[in-house]
């Protein structure tokens, strides 16, 4: 037993003599005095000794016990200093290190189309208005001369949250809206940018995106003067050499109807892959408003008359920025935002 336990106490001591870290340590600890340990052990096994040397092995073992005990707490408190050392020195801060600066954000393409298209208008002496995303069927379309059983209500293929309400398809129900809450037959002139909702998915379609609507209603209101106001618009936009022209189309809530288009800002009009060869761009759609949409709203198509028009920002911010894919917008790609700062 004492060749033994000399054994043990010769190994114990090698074995803290190699020690390196904290973990080691703990790892001696458990070798030598846990339940399971070397000491632990030979201190069950007493009951084997003969009787009268059981009091001297046990004292011995106590000792070997107490001094492995004592070491192990001296290198632990000596590694424990040395580990907080290293931490300290590797997370020291050079505060004569220059600061890291934030990252700025900046506005977006869109953003940034829509608010130098309310400048334009602004500037015009247009109003801006607003309305609500989630709009009622009677104002997204009856009121805007599109009963329930009218064909073109399926182009906009729309967003239903009941019977009654909608995500709304278009701006135009802040049109119907403002002219309800005036004075009958009296003078508007304002636009209503907003964000609008139809199931449309495509690199030139979004299922949300973004419209700005105008609308002019007063006295002896013509169709010279809804062109003369584009023209002006699409000049500010686009540049002075820009061209305008107006083609016929159909829209319910105005007549006549026109399609408008620049020539296009790539080329110049002489024909290209983005223009098609043809020299144009289609930009919004436009007309005078309907006498049914004026008659709902309260106004007397006999004493008034006014024009209306619609476009997509991202339209417009595509053929500003020349980008080919709507899809980029809402991407959050920041190779793609980033241009833009």
């Amino acid at each position: 037993m004492y060749d033994k336990l000399e054994e043990l106490r010769e190994k114990i001591r090698k074995d803290l003599g190699e020690v390196k870290c904290v973990d080691d340590l703990k790892n001696i600890r458990v070798q030598y005095l846990g339940k399971k340990g070397a000491l632990t052990e030979i201190l069950r096994g007493l009951g084997s000794v003969a009787a009268e040397e059981r009091p001297k092995v046990g004292k011995m073992v106590n000792e070997v016990r107490s001094k492995v005990e004592a070491r192990i707490a001296d290198q632990m408190k000596l590694l424990e200093a040395r580990q907080l050392e290293e931490k300290m020195a590797s997370e020291k801060i050079d505060v004569t290190l220059p600061g890291r600066k934030a990252a700025e954000g900046h506005l977006h393409p869109v953003t940034l189309t829509l608010r130098e298209i309310k400048k334009v208008f602004m500037r015009m002496g247009f109003e801006v208005a607003e309305g609500p995303e989630i709009e009622n069927d009677y104002f997204n379309f009856e009121a805007l001369n599109l009963p329930k059983d009218h064909p073109a209500r399926d182009m906009q293929d729309t967003f239903y949250l009941t019977d009654e309400f909608l995500m709304r398809t278009q701006t135009s129900p802040v049109q119907a809206r403002t002219m309800q809450s005036r004075t009958p037959n009296s003078p508007i002139r304002m636009i209503c940018p907003g964000t609008v909702y139809r199931n449309d998915y495509d690199a030139t379609h979004s299922p949300m995106f973004h419209q700005v609507e105008g609308l002019v209603i007063d006295k002896n209101i013509s169709l010279a003067d809804l062109k003369g106001t584009l023209e002006l618009f699409c000049k500010e936009m686009f540049g002075s050499s820009v061209k305008i022209r107006l083609r016929p189309s159909f829209f319910p809530f105005t007549e006549p109807s026109a399609e408008v288009d620049i020539s296009c800002v790539i080329c110049g009009g002489k024909g290209c892959r983005v223009c098609k060869n043809s020299g144009w761009l289609e930009i919004l759609g436009a007309g005078m408003v309907h006498p049914n949409v004026l008659r709902m709203s309260g106004y007397d198509p006999e004493k008034v008359s006014g024009f209306a028009f619609g476009m997509g920002v991202e339209r417009i911010a595509m053929l500003r920025y020349g980008i080919d894919d709507l899809r980029l917008f809402f991407e959050n790609d920041l190779r793609f935002i980033r241009q833009f700062k």
